[in-house]
């Protein structure tokens, strides 16, 4: 009975092996696959919407997403969210100045200029 494990232990090993190596078929022991990229990217010709965030899907890889794929869409959303803060900052100053009373000119007379 040890003797028909150990055999069968070989044998499921020697399987495992010719799989993983290819048997001696083919070129190589795994054919290569081409790597998968980011097939929607966020659009390059408008601002960034929150469709576009929420469509984004990242490939897999081996060690779970590209880095090169997260670190490219991280760069965009911080350019796009740096370029509205700023452009919010710009509004707000500009609504600010808007609503301070400024020495302006008067087309009424004032008491003083009647009276003479």
């Amino acid at each position: 009975m040890f003797f028909f494990l150990v055999v069968a232990l070989a044998v499921v090993v020697a399987a495992v092996t010719l799989a993983v190596v290819g048997g001696g078929e083919g070129d190589g022991p795994l054919p290569e696959v081409a790597p998968q990229r980011l097939r929607d990217p966020l659009p390059p010709d408008r601002p960034v919407a929150r469709a576009d965030v929420d469509d984004l899907r990242f490939p897999l890889a081996a060690r779970g997403y590209r880095m090169a794929d997260v670190d490219d869409v991280l760069n965009r959303l911080g350019a796009e969210l740096a370029e509205r803060d700023a452009r919010i900052a710009e509004l707000e100053s500009a609504l600010t100045v808007a609503r301070t009373p400024e020495d302006r000119v008067s087309m009424e007379k004032s008491e003083s200029e009647d009276q003479r």
